[in-house]
């Protein structure tokens, strides 16, 4: 029964992104003729070339990626996909026939980025996918695992914006199109990782005893010691290790300078933290 409603919970979510991402991309990018990237990208081109519905090119482009899905990924995955899918591309179709929210090509690729790409972070949440080039660039990750799947979708990207340009004679359309694709990319890592994420600081330094229990008692914090050695001066060091979130880190990084103004510091993204203090 839980799993019952946790599928009904999956497909509400999936359904609801699909409608946001169709919204924001018929509303905002398709009048304005801009590009979301992917097989929506393709897709935008052959509107304006040719007149064939948006919606009609993503299903029929889907349709050979969804036959190599069913065969990789799974049933559940495949059936959620396809109703996404569905759904993004008579989505697009019934909003298309509304006015646009705006003529503006910044406007339009600002906000249109904004809504799709808070569309696109629920259906991914719900694991699902609108198929197109994030569904291939999966597949060809399961036939070849040294691939990244962040650079074959970077690549697809570029190849449909450069369509973009070509086929629409305007090279402007294809940089407003380009920061459209910037902002939905930002948005899946705001969802995903969440405003607040956090930071690694490496604090290199003699006084790391000190240093450690400055963050455990100003910063209520934790820290890690690691053993290290400089190859240069063939010394072995210890190495404080802190992870904390964002508006911590300039002081732990105060801290470890009025200690020790030679101290080597590091500071780094902590994409995702699990544990005490942070996500479980």
């Amino acid at each position: 029964m839980q799993n019952i409603k946790k599928q009904i919970k999956e497909y509400m979510i999936a359904i609801l992104g699909s409608l946001l991402a169709a919204f924001g991309t018929s509303l905002f990018l398709l009048p304005n003729q801009l590009s979301s990237g992917g097989f929506s990208g393709i897709a935008t081109v052959l509107y304006y070339l040719f007149h064939i519905q948006m919606g009609t090119t993503i299903i029929v482009l889907n349709i050979p990626v969804f036959i190599l899905a069913y065969m990789r990924e799974g049933k559940q995955f495949f059936f959620k996909t396809l109703v996404s899918t569905f759904v993004f591309s008579e989505g697009i179709d019934f909003f298309e026939k509304m006015e646009p929210f705006t003529t503006d090509k910044i406007l339009a690729s600002v906000y249109g980025g904004v809504i799709i790409g808070i569309g696109l972070a629920l259906v991914f949440k719900a694991r699902s996918s609108t198929g197109g080039t994030d569904l291939l660039a999966n597949i060809i990750k399961t036939y070849h695992h040294e691939v990244s799947v962040g650079s074959i979708l970077q690549m697809l990207d570029i190849i449909v914006v450069v369509l973009n340009i070509v086929f629409l004679h305007e090279i402007e359309i294809g940089l407003y199109s380009a920061i459209s694709i910037f902002i939905i990319n930002k948005m899946l890592d705001i969802i995903f990782e969440g405003i607040n994420f956090s930071k690694m600081i490496y604090i290199i330094s003699n006084q790391y005893e000190e240093i450690s229990q400055l963050i455990n008692q100003e910063i209520k914090r934790g820290a890690t010691g690691i053993y290290g050695k400089g190859m240069y001066t063939n010394q072995e060091k210890m190495i404080v290790l802190c992870v904390a979130h964002r508006r911590h880190i300039i002081k732990i990084k105060e801290l470890a300078q009025e200690l020790d103004p030679n101290a080597f510091i590091i500071i780094t993204d902590a994409r995702e933290v699990y544990g005490l203090g942070f996500k479980n």
